[in-house]
């Protein structure tokens, strides 16, 4: 006779009510919401994309009708997405006030906050906090009968839209603030190049000899400066000595001096005459900037057997020459400045011997531009004056002096409105 079989284990049949039935359904459906939102988050790079999905995601999974989602951008407030039949376009809508500045803490029923048309049409507002912080509010309206059908599941029905509007909220926050730190580092980056560019546009050496003395000091206002100065050896007897200022700051402004200076040096090597040297770099500035961008400049060619020197005036802060005796001379001739036009008009070149034991100044407009706390202008006159009184002073020791004085002159101490570039020649 056969063995009996073993009849195995059954569990028994659970009945469910149908309001049990309709919160399981309700669980089902937030989780397909969550890994929805969630992988729209992790997958999607696109903010605005990812409120869209956001508000599909609510109509579809939960049956949410109407939806808005007001975000935080610093101190200004701003629709990210709506949605919902015969609603204005919230897009345009702007955030009432009352919830501006004073915002719930937690989820609150619209209707006791008392805002009025249009936003009768809400149910529930929730905010969105990270840490003390305050990144948006998601305002909800009519749910799906079909899965909140008793109070118990309207209640769970807004708890979790407000823990996933915390999920979703704190989550563009975090992308946005690591794009702000991609974006700052890509920025140091350029900076960081654009310092180098710069120095390596200074000339490592001055002369000095029995002939002349050159000195230079330059101040930059922010991380890299639109200042520019070089002295160039021509042959044994000449030197070309130059300070500019270039339009607007930044990396810009970097890329452009460098392209001024190679400029500057390659007409050098071709031993073209002065006015050939600034007609040519207007054109490569015009050509490079499209106009948009222009720099103020003074040449100068010093020949030390005849004590000939000759200068152009791009524009530039008038250099002053301060002879051993005699009055000071400032040096204007020249011509507009470079780079706004195609063409030079009137170019002059200057020209003139200097006498023995002469201080030549050139600076940019950070040396003058610096005011008290009258409003009183240090300009040319203060300039001028201080040279007279160091007419015979170690060229160092004249920069350093200028420096002090302006800063103790300037109503915000060493905070400079400008670049400062001095560069002085001493002609023995």
């Amino acid at each position: 006779m056969p063995s009996a079989v073993p009849m195995p284990d059954t569990q028994p049949f659970v009945t469910i009510s149908r309001e049990e039935y309709l919160l399981l359904k309700l669980k089902e459906r937030e989780l397909a919401a969550l890994l929805e939102v969630t992988r729209a988050v992790n997958e999607e790079p696109n903010d605005e994309n990812i409120y869209k999905i956001f508000q599909f995601t609510l109509l579809g999974q939960l049956g949410v009708r109407q939806l808005a989602v007001y975000v935080r951008d610093g101190d200004e407030w701003r629709c990210a997405t709506a949605f919902g039949p015969k609603m204005p376009d919230f897009l345009s809508v702007p955030l009432p006030e009352q919830l501006q500045r004073f915002p719930p803490e937690h989820a609150a029923s619209v209707v006791d906050l008392e805002l009025g048309k249009p936003w009768q049409a809400f149910e529930n507002v929730m905010p969105a906090y990270e840490g003390d912080q305050l990144l948006g509010l998601v305002f909800v309206g009519q749910f799906s009968p079909n899965y909140t059908a008793t109070a118990e599941a309207r209640q769970e029905a807004v708890s979790f839209i407000d823990s996933l509007s915390q999920i979703l909220l704190g989550a563009v926050a975090s992308r946005g603030l690591v794009r702000q730190q991609v974006q700052a580092a890509a920025v140091r980056k350029e900076i960081e190049i654009a310092q180098e560019v710069q120095a390596m546009l200074f000339p490592g050496k001055l002369p000095s000899d029995a002939s002349a003395v050159v000195h230079a000091t330059y101040i930059p206002h922010t991380a890299v400066g639109g200042d520019f100065y070089d002295v160039v050896d021509i042959d044994k007897e000449r030197f070309l000595f130059c300070a500019a200022d270039v339009s607007g700051k930044g990396v810009g402004a970097s890329l452009l001096m460098s392209n001024f200076q190679a400029g500057l040096r390659t007409l050098l090597r071709q031993k073209a005459d002065l006015a050939t040297i600034v007609r040519e770099l207007n054109h490569l500035i015009f050509r490079n900037s499209g106009g948009d961008r222009f720099i103020t400049a003074f040449f100068g060619i010093y020949n030390r057997s005849t004590r000939h020197l000759e200068f152009v005036n791009a524009g530039h802060n008038d250099p002053m020459l301060l002879p051993d005796c005699g009055p000071v001379q400032l040096l204007k001739t020249g011509s507009i400045m470079l780079g706004v036009m195609e063409e030079l008009p009137k170019l002059q070149v200057g020209e003139l011997t200097v006498p023995a034991r002469t201080m030549l100044l050139t600076y940019t407009d950070g040396l003058t531009e610096v005011f008290d706390q009258h409003g009183n202008e240090f300009g040319e006159e203060g300039l001028l004056a201080a040279l007279q009184e160091m007419r015979y002073v170690p060229l160092p020791k004249v920069h350093e002096s200028l420096l002090q004085r302006i800063e103790h002159f300037n109503a915000k101490g060493t905070h400079f409105a400008d670049d400062i570039t001095i560069l002085s020649c001493r002609f023995k």
